[in-house]
């Protein structure tokens, strides 16, 4: 089920509905209904994949309940083991067995081997990187003593299935959200009305911004070789604007619902593109994956405690697995490790942590150094962009290439681009309100808050935006991962 589909605008009031004026007496079950919507959800996409997902739940709350139970460290140590290895295997096998399969079958053949390896034929199950560090972080923090093991089972099969979450995130943590999903929920206006806010933020990030932008990105990128260099940089600069309309606009709509249910989930995006340099953007761009590496993968390599040597080791170890985690191809693997290499600078001479606060901030406009800043990062950003939209390492060679060529300086061919002034302006218009507020947990939180004649006539130009400019419909990138 999408969110921005038609099932989940007649399934969403429903569960709403039912939540406060039906389950509201008790909490066992309002959180009793939210596993079964969940559940529904999740099968509303495949049936079949519903057991794996239960399955997962299951094997991280017994492993957790064994752990908190262990009589020794041994003891303890083997259940955490089983939970890691089964996890990372189920993951393994569904999203990277093919890869490997198919990349030692390429290298054995380059030197003369011929070999017939067995592929699954199976689709990847939606969510299942999300889920699987959900069960992941619970288990390591019951390890590490940090929580103790949930005994309620539908708490904690909430905690992992939470439908506004469950199939792109954001990656939460057990410290943050089960004591939410414990605890008793009263309704309150004010925070389902910001929800409301944020969802219709979302779904215009997504329909109206990113599958426009989609579109005109997909004509570039599967053919490059019939557009100039520069008609090309508009195809980058097009997927750059559909990722982050797409997966920030789906972040905006999960922390939205999850608000209407009286839950507040951990912020995945702040307005990365105003970036001053990488380091900074890497802490705006999908927050929740990021901090969960940095907890639990760089911290426990020594983080950057060994000098910078080690900083730069467990730098590329992050970039590369972070690229890894977005999919089996060696396009994201590069992608990862050219972020590496743009955030080396500031790793080694220890100024990653120069540009905490958002930009400009108290400022409508940012310094010319600022500005330059920010269009020197975004140029980065958008070249590293097209590794990931690439089906291939040699597609994205070829279309760099041809971006580099003599007709870079040649008036992009916009009249292949339907409607191409229309865009153009929706990106102006979105720009200029993410960066109005910028220094808000979502752009449009607080916007126009002195005249509420002026805030609902923008409600209105959004929803008529939203029904009017809707792109054809695209499915959530981040569904395949």
């Amino acid at each position: 089920m999408l969110f921005n589909s038609i099932n989940f605008f007649i399934f969403l009031p429903i569960v709403f509905l039912l939540y406060w004026f039906v389950t509201n007496k008790k909490l066992v079950f309002q959180n009793g209904l939210l596993l079964v919507s969940s559940f529904f959800f999740y099968a509303c996409w495949d049936w079949r994949f519903l057991f794996l997902l239960m399955f997962s739940i299951l094997l991280d709350y017994i492993t957790g309940i064994k752990m908190g139970e262990a009589k020794n460290k041994p003891e303890k140590k083997f259940w955490f083991w089983l939970s890691i290895i089964v996890n990372v295997g189920f993951l393994g096998v569904f999203k990277y067995y093919n890869f490997f399969a198919e990349s030692l079958a390429e290298s054995l053949s380059a030197i003369g081997l011929q070999t017939n390896f067995w592929t699954l034929k199976v689709i990847l199950p939606v969510g299942i990187s999300f889920y699987t560090f959900h069960g992941l972080s619970y288990v390591i923090d019951i390890y590490y003593d940090k929580i103790k093991p949930e005994k309620n089972f539908i708490d904690y099969a909430v905690f992992v299935s939470f439908f506004p979450l469950l199939v792109a995130g954001p990656i939460e943590r057990a410290t943050h959200l089960l004591p939410q999903i414990k605890k008793e929920r009263k309704f309150d206006y004010d925070q389902a009305v910001n929800g409301l806010r944020q969802i219709l933020w979302g779904l215009f990030k997504k329909v109206v911004i990113a599958d426009n932008c989609a579109h005109f990105a997909n004509i570039f990128f599967e053919n490059p070789a019939q557009y100039s260099g520069s008609s090309l940089v508009l195809g980058a600069l097009f997927f750059t604007f559909q990722i982050y309309g797409d997966f920030s606009g789906y972040s905006d709509i999960a922390l939205g619902t999850a608000r209407l249910f009286g839950i507040d989930l951990l912020r995945n995006f702040a307005f990365p593109y105003f970036s001053r340099d990488i380091a900074e953007f890497w802490r705006r761009w999908h927050i929740s994956l990021s901090s969960w590496f940095k907890d639990y993968l760089y911290i426990p390599l020594g983080g950057s405690k060994g000098g910078t040597w080690m900083r730069v080791r467990n730098t590329f170890i992050i970039f590369l697995v972070s690229g890894f985690w977005h999919g089996a191809n060696w396009t994201f693997i590069v992608w990862g490790l050219l972020n590496a290499l743009y955030i080396m600078p500031s790793i080694i001479f220890n100024t990653h942590r120069n540009n905490m606060e958002i930009v400009a901030k108290g400022r409508v406009f940012p310094s010319v150094k600022e500005f330059l800043s920010i269009l020197f990062t975004f140029g980065l950003t958008v070249f590293a962009w097209i590794f990931f939209r690439a089906e291939s390492i040699s597609a994205a060679l070829d279309y760099i290439k041809r971006i580099f060529s003599k007709t870079l300086f040649t008036l992009p061919n916009i009249k292949v681009l339907a409607d191409f002034e229309i865009i153009v302006c929706l990106l102006i218009f979105f720009i200029s309100i993410e960066w109005l507020g910028r220094e808000n947990r979502y752009a449009i939180e607080k916007i126009f808050s002195k005249s509420k004649w002026i805030r609902y006539s923008f409600y209105y130009i959004i929803i008529l935006a939203i029904i009017i400019l809707t792109g054809k419909s695209q499915e959530f990138i981040y569904f395949q991962f």
